[in-house]
């Protein structure tokens, strides 16, 4: 192989680590305060089924299935990386009033949130790796009627997950 084979070589092994490099690290990293929503998470003994439904400001663990047994109301808007992983929805009852509202997990994953079919684009994001109890938060400002919150790309078969009002 050529010197610039082996050096094309060397950089495309090291992109994904380059790129988990990138990443905010540590719980201050967050672009919004999620102190909160972490307690809440590391304290979430409220099992959910797939499909069940979640109540604003209390945290849940949501039992998650292989993708295609999800039963996801519409496919994930961004296809899941792997092909093993997990994915769950819930239904969220319409809040007292439209705002704005941070969905935060604690560990990886994509959040859809489907408003009667259509997919509701997050007004903003924020992650980070090496914080104990949160890994996600996306702000989303919702309307006042049922929604229903579809989670794909997870690694486990189960989520700690909490809705809760934003700033």
């Amino acid at each position: 192989m050529s010197r610039a084979g082996v050096a094309l070589a060397a950089l495309i092994a090291a992109l994904p680590g380059l790129a988990a490099a990138d990443e905010p690290s540590g719980c201050g990293a967050f672009k919004w305060p999620i102190e909160r929503e972490r307690a809440a998470l590391a304290a979430a003994d409220n099992a959910i089924m797939n499909g069940g439904s979640l109540a604003y400001d209390q945290p849940a663990t949501l039992k998650l299935a292989p993708l295609a047994e999800a039963g996801l109301p519409r496919a994930p808007e961004r296809p899941p990386k792997s092909a093993q992983s997990f994915a769950g929805h819930f239904t969220l009852a319409a809040p007292a009033k439209p705002g704005t509202f941070l969905i935060t997990l604690a560990a990886e994953g994509w959040v859809d949130v489907v408003d009667n079919g259509v997919f509701l684009h997050p007004s903003g994001f924020s992650g980070a790796v090496g914080c104990e109890g949160a890994r996600k938060s996306v702000r989303f400002d919702l309307p006042a009627r049922p929604l229903d919150v579809q989670l794909s790309g997870v690694r486990d078969a189960e989520i700690a997950v909490i809705v809760s009002p934003g700033e």
